[in-house]
C-alpha cells in the first residue's frame, strides 16, 4: 500500500528467517509497525530493504536496532539508506533508560539533605530582600517627598476597606461557633455563663487576629505575589529601574506599610464582630441578653488580652506582606512561576504566622499575660 510502511516475515532460499520491509520507513509511518517488530519472538537472519521507498534517521535507527537484537544481516539497502544505516549503527546503547532507584531509607535522607542545602539560597535571598527594604526606608526618610502616598492609600483600601465584608462575615460566624460549641461543653458543668469569658478572651487574644492574618495572607498576600510577579515577567520592573525608579520604594514599601497598619484595624474589627456573633448566640440560645453579654465582656476580659492581639496584629501583617512581596520579586522565567510563587507566598505566610503565634503564646504567658 503506497505511503504506508509494512513488513513480511518469511524464509529465503537458504531457509533463513527473513523480514522484508516495503513502503516508506520514516518517522510518520514507522510507529505503525514498530510495536509489532518489538513483539517478534523468532530469530531473524536477514532484513531486506530492497522495497523501501524512503528512509530517514528514525527508520534507519529502528532497522539497526532490530538487526542488533536478532544478529541479522541488512541487505538490499540503497546508497542513501546505507549512509543513514552507517551513521546510526554506532548509536546503539545498552544503558537502562531509567537508572536504578535508591531504597527508601537512603532516598528520603538524601532528598531531605538536598532540601536543607538548597534552603541556604532562600535564606540568603530573604536576608538580601530585607536589606533592600531597610535601604529603601532609609532613602525615603532622607527624601520624604518621594514617598508614594497615593500608592499607600490605594493599598490600604485594597488590603483593609475591601476586606471588611469577608472578614466581618468570617469573624461573625466564628463567634457564633465558639459561643455555641463552648456553651454545649460548659453546660455539662453548669457553667454556661462562662461562655462570655470564652468568647471574649479567645477572640481578642487569639482567633480574631490569627484568622484575620490567614485571611489576609490568602487574599492580599497572594495578590502581592501575583501582581509583582506579573510585572517581573512583563519587564515593567526592569523599565522602572531604567527610568530611575526603585521598585522597592514604589511597589514593596507601600504594600508592607499598608498591610502592617491595616492588620491592626482588621484584627480589632474581627474580634469585635466575633464578640457580636457570640452575643447573638447568647441572646437566642443561652438566655443572656445581647447588651448584658457585651457589658460582661468588659468585666471578664483583662485589658492585656486586647493588647496581646494589638501587638501581634502588625507583626502578622508584616510577615504576610514580606512573604507576598518577596515571592513576587523572585518570579523568573514563565507564567507558571507566577502561580508557583503565589502558592509559596500564601503557604509560607500562614506557616510563619502560626509559628509566631505559638511563640507569642509562650512569651506572653511567661511575662504574666497568660
Amino acid at each position: 500500500m503506497d505511503g504506508v510502511a509494512e513488513f513480511s516475515l518469511d524464509e529465503d532460499a537458504d531457509g533463513r528467517s527473513r523480514i522484508a520491509f516495503s513502503g516508506p520507513l520514516v518517522i510518520s509511518t514507522i510507529g505503525r509497525i514498530e510495536h509489532e517488530l518489538r513483539k517478534l519472538s523468532s530469530d531473524v537472519a536477514v532484513i531486506d530493504l530492497a522495497d523501501v521507498e524512503h528512509i530517514d534517521t528514525v527508520g534507519a535507527w529502528v532497522t539497526c536496532r532490530l538487526a542488533s537484537e536478532h544478529g541479522a544481516e541488512i541487505v538490499g539497502a540503497s546508497a542513501r539508506a546505507q549512509r543513514l544505516l552507517d551513521a546510526v549503527e554506532g548509536l546503539q546503547s545498552d544503558v537502562e533508560v531509567q537508572p536504578p532507584r535508591l531504597p527508601v531509607w537512603e532516598r528520603v535522607p538524601v532528598a531531605m539533605g538536598k532540601q536543607v542545602f538548597n534552603a541556604r539560597a532562600g535564606v540568603i535571598g530573604v536576608v538580601g530582600f530585607l536589606g533592600q527594604i531597610l535601604l529603601g526606608f532609609a532613602s525615603l526618610m532622607r527624601h520624604p517627598t518621594r514617598f508614594p502616598v497615593k500608592a499607600l492609600v490605594r493599598q490600604m483600601e485594597l488590603v483593609g476597606v475591601a476586606a471588611l465584608p469577608i472578614i466581618g462575615l468570617m469573624s461573625f460566624l466564628i463567634g457564633i461557633v465558639i459561643a455555641q460549641q463552648g456553651a454545649v461543653q460548659l453546660e455539662q458543668f453548669g457553667a454556661e455563663a462562662l461562655t462570655v469569658n470564652l468568647v471574649g478572651r479567645i477572640t481578642l487574644r487569639e482567633l480574631g487576629v490569627l484568622m484575620t492574618a490567614i485571611m489576609v495572607a490568602g487574599r492580599s498576600g497572594s495578590a502581592f505575589a501575583a501582581q509583582i510577579g506579573t510585572m517581573k515577567l512583563t519587564e515593567e520592573i526592569d523599565a522602572m529601574r531604567t527610568i530611575g525608579l526603585s521598585p522597592i520604594e514604589r511597589l514593596v514599601i507601600p504594600r508592607i506599610v499598608a498591610c502592617t497598619f491595616m492588620m491592626v484595624l482588621l484584627g480589632f474589627y474581627a474580634s469585635v464582630v466575633a464578640i457580636v456573633g457570640g452575643a447573638v448566640v447568647g441572646q437566642f440560645a443561652l438566655g443572656i441578653p445581647f447588651f448584658t453579654f457585651l457589658e460582661r465582656i468588659q468585666e471578664v476580659v483583662p485589658t492585656y488580652d486586647l493588647w496581646v492581639g494589638l501587638i501581634k496584629a502588625p507583626v502578622f501583617g508584616l510577615i504576610v506582606a514580606l512573604a507576598g512581596c518577596y515571592h513576587g520579586m523572585r518570579v523568573r522565567g514563565n507564567s507558571e512561576e507566577v502561580g508557583l510563587r503565589t502558592t509559596m507566598a500564601v503557604v509560607s505566610a500562614i506557616f510563619a504566622v502560626i509559628v509566631l503565634d505559638a511563640f507569642f503564646a509562650v512569651f506572653f504567658t511567661e511575662i504574666g499575660w497568660g
